[in-house]
């Protein structure tokens, strides 16, 4: 479960993914026009939040009762949707209460993934701060002993790679891979280029997350994991995923996504651990 037998995703496989030629003609789209697709998910969870007010209005009324003009989506989002995309969350469901690696877990998918057995969805964990920073452990990078020191480290998962999450505001940064507005990834291989980025001022380390481990499936098995009710899928907001930079903020970030979802899912979060 979430450590299916994948390749790492650094090195060659991260960059030979960067330079396909699908990737390309999105990206000479987006410098045509900068704002295409930056806003498509907010205007899909308008949409949901707007369908769920006129089901709970029309509820409302068949039984008599009064009715309540619905909210505005605010700046911290989160809605189930039906099926695994890049910049989506898993979030642990009660199924996992005793399995200790992804029990109340929130992973982010850095890539959705293909069936490709090399290529399968990959992400990682952004709710378990290990409460120590890089230069605790020692490291023998040069950037991660100077540079990035003081940068506090998360469990990613199970599988074996170092991976970070760096926030980009709206700019788009040539080399990283953007998951959702407003935040990338990177691996062990650009770490130098992310490095660079802080020595001349344009990110600060602060905006960095480093990650021991990740989680990784093959395409069939995540999915099978998400038919046997293992994880909820839902799309969250830019603010919800980058606002939880302390260790406090991401601990608490599975009940926050899961009231926001409302409904059954919000019931989940208020209950305690099932005795495994």
């Amino acid at each position: 479960m979430g450590n299916g037998d994948r390749s790492s995703p650094e090195g060659d496989n991260l960059k030979r993914n960067n330079s396909s030629d699908s990737n390309k003609s999105n990206d000479t789209a987006s410098q045509k026009s900068p704002h295409i697709n930056l806003d498509w998910r907010e205007f899909r969870a308008n949409l949901f939040a707007r369908e769920q007010a006129e089901k709970s209005e029309s509820d409302t009324q068949n039984q008599g009762g009064s009715t309540h003009e619905s909210k505005p989506l605010g700046l911290k989002w989160a809605h189930p949707i039906p099926v695994p995309e890049t910049g989506c969350v898993l979030v642990a469901t009660a199924k996992l209460d005793g399995i200790r690696t992804f029990e109340r877990t929130v992973v982010l998918l850095l890539r959705s993934g293909t069936r490709h057995p090399q290529e399968g969805p990959f992400g990682v964990v952004i709710n378990r701060p290990l409460h120590k920073k890089i230069k605790h452990m020692k490291p023998t990078n040069h950037e991660l002993a100077t540079t990035f020191a003081d940068c506090s480290l998360h469990f990613g998962g199970p599988l074996e790679a170092s991976m970070f999450l760096l926030k980009t505001g709206q700019s788009k940064l040539p080399g990283f891979e953007e998951v959702i507005p407003g935040l990338c990834f990177g691996a062990r291989n650009s770490l130098d280029e992310a490095a660079a980025l802080v020595k001349k001022g344009v990110l600060k380390p602060q905006d960095f997350r480093f990650f021991v481990g990740y989680a990784g499936w093959q395409l069939d098995q995540l999915r099978e994991e998400i038919e046997s009710d293992y994880w909820y899928v839902a799309a969250c907001s830019s603010d919800l995923i980058c606002g939880a930079t302390s260790d406090t903020s991401s601990e608490s970030l599975w009940e926050e996504i899961l009231q926001l979802m409302g409904g059954h899912y919000s019931e989940l979060s208020r209950k305690p651990k099932q005795d495994m």
